[in-house]
């Protein structure tokens, strides 16, 4: 990976062009440029799903385009109150009913929706969460899950304690520059977690910037 894009990479927002009409509106180019890939399997892997809880939607634009792309579907957005702006802001603009008003969702204090889904999304969150936190999200994901409901989770992973590229491992030096619970995650761990919590995986994913998207299966 170029230096350019590790630092879109970290930049997961920032303020977008003044805009008249949303002010409240943020930018993600690191968005952006991973949309299309991922919805090139959430078309495979969503394809029987009707309702899809997003966890940490971040500025909004995941939730407006997925939602735009594959319109089977009911994407529900959820984040911390502070990002409700911005994912509202991008969802007035798009004008899609489909991609709905974000939940207040704090995966380590707040109360999970009662509400079943088929699918649970999540996009460079276990990098920034506690390790606590990771373990609240996947317990968290199994309670509202379906019965065979899929787990989708997309961001950069170790492998054996391993980076899987120099601009991974200069990218977690920068996330422990920032706090020290920060990191990437190392895929043994994250199966293991997954298996307490009833997942299965089903598809361990290549995807651009040395990132993976990793499909788990609610089995029980």
């Amino acid at each position: 990976m170029k230096r350019t894009e590790l630092r879109e990479l970290k930049q997961r927002t920032k303020l977008n062009e003044p805009n008249a009409m949303h002010t409240q509106k943020q930018f993600s180019l690191a968005c952006e440029r991973n949309q299309e890939p991922i919805l090139q399997h959430l078309q495979e892997y969503l394809a029987d799903a009707q309702q899809v809880l997003e966890i940490g939607s971040g500025t909004g634009q995941h939730a407006v385009y997925f939602s735009r792309h594959l319109p089977h579907l009911k994407w529900q957005t959820s984040d911390r109150v502070e990002n409700h702006p911005s994912i509202q802001a991008w969802i007035n603009e798009e004008g899609n009913s489909r991609a709905l008003a974000p939940l207040a969702l704090d995966v380590a204090n707040d109360s999970w929706p009662t509400q079943s889904y088929d699918a649970v999304f999540t996009a460079n969150t276990c990098h920034i969460m506690h390790w606590e936190e990771v373990e609240k999200m996947f317990a968290g994901a199994c309670h509202v899950l379906a019965q065979n409901g899929k787990f989708i989770i997309y961001g950069p992973f170790n492998y054996g304690g391993q980076f899987t590229s120099i601009s991974n491992q200069e990218f977690d030096a920068s996330l422990k520059r920032q706090s020290s619970h920060r990191g990437i995650r190392d895929i043994a761990d994250v199966e293991a977690l997954a298996a307490q919590q009833q997942f299965k995986l089903l598809a361990d994913l290549e995807m651009p910037a040395n990132n993976r998207l990793l499909i788990f299966k609610k089995t029980t």
